[in-house]
């Protein structure tokens, strides 16, 4: 024997739809959490996780850093300023009267001294840039298009200041006057002065040519992509599912 059927109720007493969730359909596939964010087909969906974050720091962050950055490497510019001072070689003067005029000319015609003022800037200028570049990479290993602008430009303001500096320490520049108050035929020596103004350069060209090759040595790299997909990774089916 068999229970008896129990009649269908009548259409007027059937449950209707109130708002609420609606059931899945029978044999879907329940899209889990790993969907949110995927389209349909693997492709990634920008909208699907609102509350992501972008990596590394936002663009204001960065000039602030560069800004930094820059003011920092051109104050050292008076240091760099002082040893040139202090290390340049000096170029020996005489001065002479030639009827009513003083006249004033170097003491070793053949001399090297000036090549060694320039010289003397310029090394000093690439051994600051070197050292700028360390220190800025060890502190900001990610880099970036504004911290290396910061760095030339700081380093090109730093020279200036150097070179006016020390210009500024060193003997005076009215070469006239200062033979007439040591006398004449008494030896002394010229005011600094760079007669290459291609040495300003040297400083921003150290620290970008240090910092690029640190950078490409032992900067972060970006993962690379797995060139053998894992079982399942392009599985058929809009959400990963069966492929029938």
């Amino acid at each position: 024997m068999t229970a008896p059927l129990t009649p269908p109720p009548p259409p007027n007493e059937r449950p209707s739809y109130r708002g609420g969730p609606v059931p899945p359909p029978v044999g879907a596939h329940a899209v889990g959490a790993d969907a949110v964010g995927a389209a349909p087909g693997g492709s990634y969906d920008p909208h699907g996780d609102p509350h992501g974050e972008q990596d590394g720091p936002g663009m204001l962050k960065e000039v602030r850093q560069a800004a930094v950055t820059v003011v920092a490497v051109a104050l050292f510019g008076a240091l760099l300023g002082v040893l040139w001072w202090k290390l340049a070689p000096s170029v020996p003067l005489v001065g002479d009267v030639v009827g009513d005029s003083w006249v004033v000319y170097l003491k070793d015609s053949e001399g090297e001294q000036a090549i060694g003022v320039d010289g003397t800037f310029t090394l000093l200028a690439l051994a600051f840039g070197a050292v700028s570049a360390v220190v800025v990479f060890l502190l900001r290993r990610r880099g970036g298009v504004p911290l290396v602008a910061a760095l030339g430009v700081g380093g090109l303001l730093g020279s200036l200041l150097a070179w006016r500096l020390g210009v500024w320490l060193g003997p005076a520049q009215d070469v006239i006057a200062h033979a007439k108050d040591v006398g004449k035929g008494v030896t002394f020596s010229a005011p600094l002065k760079l007669g290459a103004k291609g040495a300003l350069l040297a400083w921003s060209f150290g620290a970008l040519v240090v910092h690029l090759g640190l950078t490409g040595l032992f900067g972060p790299r970006d993962p690379e992509p797995d060139p053998w997909p894992g079982p399942g990774q392009y599985a058929a089916g809009p959400y990963g599912g069966g492929g029938k």
